[in-house]
């Protein structure tokens, strides 16, 4: 199974264990409630996907380490009670409650969510005196005498034995009680997170050629060499940074993040060729037609001429282009909605527009408290935020006071928004239009074709403004690639039957 494939499941496994009937009670036995035990190799993005399931299912979550704990932190500590059996006062051993049990409530209490997941990393890599504790909690559903609240599934995950020395198996008894999960390193599945999170376009066209160095860890008698999904993207993030310093990037900081030699060798050239095609091909200039015919031509016939490696890493070089432009756009898009969703809310709202601006940054600052609000949507907030500002200060100059004559002044300032996301999307559509017939004069209907329109269709940021605004060149284009596939497997199926008959 992959990264996204474990996702879904999680998400399923909340949706059944806190289904309710009629009265409010959970319709899925407690006892039944396996925990989720995720078993793959490190960094592939296990920990991720729990913080996106929290967020899209809108309930709480508490991640622990579990190798950055003792005995004690996980079960609590001893105390001694007095307690009375038949008539004797007798002393007893009990325990504070667990600092992980104590985070799930303190959860609870600050984000107002009574459901959840807790998360455990590296089950398996526990010391000696927390392994039967880790045990109990995966059989049991407790750190010592305190158990996990009702509402909050187990999620944990652990390393194989030859990724980790210190892993230890768990015994029959536990798996028949966990719902085992065993993940795999998936760069198909990880390039399509990478596309919607803006990774470096680099990478991006490093890794559609050499797919087979996505994901390596290799403990060997010289040392452990590994290269991980979390290296790319934490690579991808110091480029981004480097380029907009002017800093140069040398092959010492790539091994850095990929520690393979052979690996970080092999991305560094490619990245120096990335960058000089970058320069020799002006993606930005032939897309924004700000480029001479004759120079046009040169650049198309230079791409005629290339090696296959070039065609391919131009066709990226485009794509990472408009990825840049789907991204302006997405971002864009969720402010002015986000906006209009304000001003329709102060149309029914029974104070003035400063009134509406204070609640609203009340409640948005008490989300953010309660650990409701992604990056994405505090980005927006802050955004609609100083625009009713803007909106109030734009009414005292002109000296309306009328909620009715306020409103229309505001629905002219907000159609000045809606003017530019549509300029935007004008811009977006010339500049398709235009990468589609640089692709075409370069490579004609062939293979590189083929690669820039399953780049677009697999681009979630591309498909979320195509089925807003449909591009008749992209459309043509994939009904064409569509057929062709159609063809290809027919042809394999007659193939297939032909053998048969032989």
């Amino acid at each position: 199974m992959n990264i996204k494939e474990a996702k879904e499941e999680v998400a399923h496994t909340l949706q059944a264990y806190h289904r309710r009937d009629e009265d409010g009670n959970y319709c899925y036995p407690l006892v039944r409630q396996r925990p989720i035990l995720l078993m793959g190799p490190p960094g592939i993005g296990k920990t991720a996907i729990m913080e996106q399931v929290a967020e899209e299912c809108q309930v709480g979550l508490v991640a622990y380490t579990i190798t950055h704990h003792t005995r004690q932190s996980a079960i609590g500590l001893p105390h001694i009670e007095e307690k009375v059996y038949n008539g004797k006062t007798v002393n007893v051993t009990e325990y504070t409650m667990s600092e992980i049990i104590a985070s799930v409530y303190e959860c609870m209490e600050r984000t107002g969510k009574q459901e959840g997941i807790l998360f455990i990393d590296e089950i398996n890599c526990v010391s000696e005196t927390l392994a039967p504790t880790m045990l109990q909690f995966l059989q049991n559903k407790t750190f010592g005498s305190h158990k996990v609240p009702e509402g909050w599934v187990i999620v944990a995950a652990g390393n194989p034995p030859e990724y980790n020395k210190s892993v230890r198996e768990f015994d029959v008894v536990t798996l028949d009680r966990v719902r085992k999960i065993e993940i795999d390193a998936d760069c198909g599945v990880w390039m399509e997170y990478a596309w919607g999170h803006r990774i470096h376009g680099a990478v991006l066209s490093y890794l559609s050629v050499k797919e087979e160095n996505f994901y390596s860890v290799e403990n060997t008698v010289d040392g452990k060499f590994f290269v991980t999904a979390r290296g790319w993207e934490d690579l991808s993030e110091i480029l981004k940074h480097y380029e907009e310093l002017h800093v140069p990037v040398r092959e010492s900081l790539v091994v850095q993040y990929l520690q393979k030699e052979e690996v970080a060798r092999d991305f560094f050239a490619y990245y120096q060729l990335f960058c000089k095609y970058g320069t020799d091909y002006g993606i930005k200039e032939i897309l924004e037609e700000s480029i001479e015919k004759e120079t046009y031509e040169q650049k198309t016939a230079m791409a005629k001429a290339a090696s296959f490696e070039e065609r391919f890493t131009v066709v990226n070089l485009v794509l990472d282009y408009l990825n840049g432009q789907w991204a302006r756009y997405r971002q864009l898009n969720g402010k002015v909605l986000r906006l209009h969703q304000a001003l329709k809310q102060w149309k029914e709202f029974p104070g003035s527009l400063e009134e509406l601006a204070a609640q609203r940054k009340n409640s948005f600052e008490e989300k953010i408290r309660e650990e409701q609000v992604s990056l994405k949507e505090y980005q927006e907030e802050v955004w609609v935020q100083k625009k009713l500002e803007e909106y109030q200060l734009s009414l005292r100059k002109e000296h309306i006071w009328n909620k009715k004559e306020g409103f229309g002044h505001i629905s002219v300032l907000f159609q000045q928004e809606v003017d530019l996301r549509a300029k935007l999307v004008e811009g977006i559509q010339k500049r398709l239009d235009r990468a589609f017939v640089f692709i075409e004069d370069c490579f004609g209907e062939d293979q590189e074709m083929v690669l820039f329109v399953s780049g677009v269709t697999r681009n979630e940021m591309a498909m979320e403004y195509l089925s807003s605004h449909r591009n008749e060149r992209y459309f043509h284009y994939s009904e064409q690639l569509l057929y062709r596939q159609r063809e290809a497997r027919l042809q394999k199926e007659c193939l297939e039957i032909l053998e048969g008959h032989k």
